[in-house]
């Protein structure tokens, strides 16, 4: 048999088959990292170039950027003419292809976007006026793309609501505080041109509830707002150019609350304040129906959201500065918004609050003589004393003060007493006897909480005082004014409407009334002579300045209250 050799043992030929996979293995590792390093390399060589190329390119912006002066803004104006000029031949040539001058909308887009520059130097807005660029720009509030907007669906703005965008940067009251030269020129161009009624018409445009009305209602807002507080004249042109109609028209509209109704009532407001013009017109496009209708949602339901009490806030505060005229008045009356307010009161929702307030403003005054005998007609009397005898608890969860609902309610019941006659107003006297004379006494109470008040403050008043006579200052008129509202904010008017009250309940011919109030000033020993001096400080202040002929007279009334008292 022949030899065959010695025989190897099985371990040994399975370590070296394990030891030359190991070193395959080793290789094959080896090169792949030697792979990844060149490509990582690579990569990192690509990262470098993209990083400088950016960078060269950054300084050469930086390069190209010129400061904002004179010849900058002319030379930007002057572009944004070009592309305006263009883009204007290009939809006239191509009306029905959106396609041919889409690229020029969006270069005008750009352009006006980079004009928002220009609102950091109101110094040179002279030159958008000399320029023609805001009756340019106004021109554009014109501007029909809405088929650019269903074409591109990705442009999150066209080229009116750029236009609005740009103009809100350049009306921004700080920026035109800056330069009131600048602002002025522009102002004027913008009201010259319309703006208002420009703008009512792209709203008209858009229509309600579409997504750009947001939008558009917002940055509108924001500059009417802007307009107002710099040029308060303008309200009464705005309102005249259509918007008065078009926001009562919005905010009758049958539809869910949305912001857009929130922004129509934000610049009802503006427009209303302090103007009796707009006030007129709002009556005459039966605006005051308008409000009560939408008020009317709040009689049994408190609004659900904090964006849609705000509305609601505004819409009372729309309500109460219209009735500052006295043919809105007659119109409330006539639209029962004496019987809405009385049936909020009743409700105890968040709208009661404002519906006091409204009741205040309507009943004020000799004009609301009508007003004040219709209320006891609908049984008003049962709602009001009842808030008279104890202020709400829920009150502060509406930012209401407990002074401000004292001061409305005490407001009300000196209306009454004052412009009352007849059988109605021995009702009212009747409620002060009744339940063994309880409002006499609430009456009393209310007067010593604000006399404390006051004392406090004017001590605090008069040590100030000392303090600048000994450092040798002078009080001035202007100083007198601050004190005198410092006293009217720790309560000096509702102390002054109680102290009236009381007068008119005491000259009533009613002794139980008269005997009850003598007795209590005895109890807390005060005195007559502190109500007297009270009430002849309060009608020395008496009036609201337009009618000299009316402030007489009620001074003197209050002088004969006295006399009797």
């Amino acid at each position: 048999q022949p030899n065959r050799g010695t025989k190897r043992p099985r371990d040994e030929e399975e370590e070296e088959i394990k030891a030359r996979r190991k070193q395959a293995s080793a290789r094959e590792h080896s090169r792949h990292r030697e792979e990844e390093s060149v490509a990582l390399e690579e990569t990192d060589d690509e990262k470098k170039k993209l990083l400088q190329i950016i960078e060269r390119d950054g300084e050469e912006e930086e390069e190209e950027e010129e400061p904002l002066d004179e010849s900058s803004v002319k030379k930007m104006i002057l572009t944004f003419e070009k592309r305006s000029y263009k883009n204007q031949e290009l939809r006239i040539k191509f009306p029905d292809n959106p396609e041919k001058f889409m690229e020029s909308e969006l270069d005008l887009n750009d352009i006006i976007q980079e004009m928002h520059v220009i609102a950091t130097m109101p110094d040179l807005y002279h030159l958008l006026v000399e320029l023609n660029a805001v009756q340019s720009l106004l021109g554009l509030l014109g501007h029909d793309n809405t088929d650019i907007l269903q074409l591109l669906k990705q442009l999150s703005s066209h080229v009116s609501i750029a236009v609005v965008d740009l103009l809100q940067e350049l009306t921004d009251i700080d920026t035109l505080h800056e330069s009131e030269e600048g602002a002025e020129v522009l102002i004027d161009a913008l009201v010259e041109g319309q703006v208002v009624a420009l703008l009512v018409q792209n709203l008209e445009r858009l229509g309600e509830g579409v997504e750009e009305e947001a939008v558009f209602l917002s940055v509108f807002s924001a500059i009417v707002e802007n307009m107002a507080e710099f040029r308060p004249e303008m309200c009464t042109e705005a309102a005249q150019q259509g918007l008065m109609q078009w926001l009562l028209k919005r905010l009758k509209a049958k539809m869910p609350f949305d912001a857009n109704k929130l922004y129509c009532s934000e610049v009802l407001a503006i427009l209303l304040q302090n103007n009796d013009d707009n006030r007129e017109l709002l009556g005459e496009l039966d605006g005051i129906d308008v409000l009560l209708q939408q008020l009317s949602v709040f009689k049994r339901h408190n609004p659900s959201t904090a964006e849609e009490q705000e509305m609601m806030e505004n819409l009372f505060d729309s309500l109460c500065s219209c009735l500052m005229l006295s043919s809105n008045r007659d119109r409330f009356l006539k639209g029962e918004g004496l019987q809405l307010m009385n049936l909020m009161l009743r409700e105890k929702k968040i709208s009661r609050s404002s519906a006091l307030k409204v009741l205040d403003h309507a009943m004020i005054g000799p004009e609301g003589t009508d007003n004040c005998h219709k209320f006891v007609d609908i049984l008003g009397l049962r709602t009001i004393f009842p808030l008279f005898m104890k202020s709400p608890k829920k009150i502060k969860k509406v930012g209401t003060t407990e002074k401000e609902h004292e001061e409305h309610v005490c407001s009300i019941l000196a209306s009454l007493l004052r412009n009352l006659r007849g059988q109605q107003r021995t009702r009212l006297l009747n409620k002060f006897t009744e339940n063994d004379s309880e409002k006499v006494d609430r009456l009393m109470e209310l007067y010593f909480k604000y006399l404390d008040a006051m004392q406090a403050a004017d001590k605090k008043i008069d040590g100030e005082k000392h303090d600048m006579v000994r450092r040798g200052e002078i009080i001035d008129d202007d100083m007198e004014d601050e004190f005198y509202l410092r006293r009217l904010d720790a309560g000096l008017f509702v102390l002054q409407l109680i102290c009236y009250i009381m007068a008119e309940i005491c000259n009533a011919n009613v002794p139980q009334i008269r005997q009850r109030v003598h007795q209590i000033l005895n109890m807390r020993g005060s005195s007559i002579k502190i109500v007297r001096h009270i009430l002849k400080e309060y009608a020395e202040n008496i009036g609201d300045g337009k009618n000299q002929e009316f402030r007489e007279s009620e001074q003197k009334r209050i002088l004969d209250l006295l006399e009797n008292f």
